[in-house]
């Protein structure tokens, strides 16, 4: 059973001291796929160059709305000279984010549609975060023309909100945050999508599933995240597992 973690932060300093290791815990527990998550311009690079370094790694590279404010006409000429790259495979992650504020909210609707059309323009899908700032999200996207495919990572949303990013064409994924003991309205969610619309990622090192909540995050713990989908949802730990990974390879376009 092979698995695909479709959302890591494996550049992370937190992974400093034993990021070989964790790499290889990865590989024994079955994860053959990788993706390694952008949020801001020194992360892009770092990811591209971790995707760059193993096999089965791939990156995204693009501007997190918490760093928004810092983004410029520049750093777009960049983005889209890394997204040449072979190994870039997504332009993400992008979109906004309410709860924190950490820039203002025009700026990020602003640098979200400048990445999204950045994302058109390269030919790529796009890794989205979008936290308590669905419906300003759909409206954006609603409002595009030719919207690229993507993904709505780390997904926190209502079921009507899902359906509604799904006729736009895009996938949802869920991380450790579905295996909560409080998280009934995202189960609720997660076990009624159909199964060729989701994805499973662990965005370490953030979101450590039950019951490893609180610890590090690591891309061998999307083997939890799978168990949970698969007894939520009444399927088989193999049959989720390879929908998912094909739903991955088919969204960035790995062979």
């Amino acid at each position: 059973m092979e698995l695909f973690d479709t959302h890591t932060h494996l550049d992370d300093a937190r992974f400093d001291e034993d990021r070989d290791q964790v790499i290889r815990r990865m590989q024994e527990q079955g994860i053959t796929r990788c993706m390694c998550i952008g949020a801001d311009m020194a992360s892009s690079r770092a990811a591209l160059e971790l995707a760059k370094a193993h096999e089965g790694f791939y990156a995204a590279v693009g501007v997190h709305p918490h760093d928004a404010e810092n983004f410029t006409e520049d750093a777009a000429q960049e983005l889209l000279a890394l997204c040449r790259e072979p190994k870039v495979r997504a332009v993400g992650e992008i979109g906004l984010d309410y709860h924190y504020d950490l820039s203002p909210r025009q700026t990020q609707r602003d640098v979200f549609r400048r990445q999204i059309a950045l994302a058109r323009e390269a030919g790529l899908p796009m890794v989205l975060h979008i936290r308590e700032a669905h419906g300003d999200a759909l409206e954006i996207l609603r409002a595009e023309t030719d919207l690229p495919a993507g993904v709505v990572h780390c997904y926190s949303g209502s079921l009507e909100s899902a359906r509604e990013y799904m006729r736009l064409g895009l996938l949802i994924s869920f991380t450790g945050s579905v295996t909560f003991k409080n998280a009934h309205n995202l189960q609720a969610v997660a076990a009624v999508l159909p199964r060729e619309k989701i994805m499973i990622e662990t965005d370490c090192p953030y979101m450590a599933p039950t019951p490893y909540r609180g610890r590090r995050n690591e891309p061998a713990l999307v083997a939890e995240v799978l168990r949970f989908l698969a007894d939520l949802r009444g399927e088989s730990e193999e049959e989720l597992a390879r929908t998912t990974m094909e739903n991955g390879r088919r969204l960035f376009g790995i062979d």
